[in-house]
């Protein structure tokens, strides 16, 4: 599903974007490219550390604001439902394929319709997202939706 959901949004573009931002105050993500911007609402489900290796889920975050970590909750009050503790911790300690796992784990728990991995300066921001309104330089607008029922 992950695969799926990569490769469809690559048709507008994700991967190839000159920048992006994510403004936790308005809940949107954006990506710029010399002919057009992509916003998006988003979540941010956890940040990721190669460096460290450790994983550690936004509701854990102090630096997201409680608004961009609901899914993360949605994840954590799941996990503790279901007995399924390792979840629930905070950070956890994660190589890439664990992080790619915790990552695909998260997208299909919240039924997202996107996700990003965002290079940071110490880590990556892994977020969900859902339609994209795209904005050319005409200014536009269409918007690229994903049904995943």
């Amino acid at each position: 599903m992950i695969e799926q959901l990569a490769q469809a949004h690559a048709s507008w573009g994700l991967g190839s974007a000159d920048q992006w931002s994510l403004d936790q105050r308005t809940g949107l993500i954006t990506w710029t490219f010399p002919d057009k911007t992509a916003t998006a609402p988003a979540q941010i489900l956890a940040s990721y550390s190669p460096t460290s290796a450790s994983w550690l889920w936004a509701w854990a975050n102090e630096g997201v604001l409680p608004d961009m970590s609901r899914d993360a909750h949605r994840i954590r009050d799941w996990a503790e439902t279901h007995g399924h503790r390792a979840l629930a911790e905070p950070e956890v300690e994660a190589d890439e394929q664990m992080a790619d796992t915790l990552a695909a784990l998260g997208v299909r728990a919240t039924e997202a319709t996107g996700f990003y991995r965002g290079a940071g300066s110490q880590s990556i921001v892994i977020t969900t997202f859902g339609p994209v309104t795209l904005t050319a330089a005409d200014g536009s607008t269409t918007t690229f939706s994903i049904d995943i029922g």
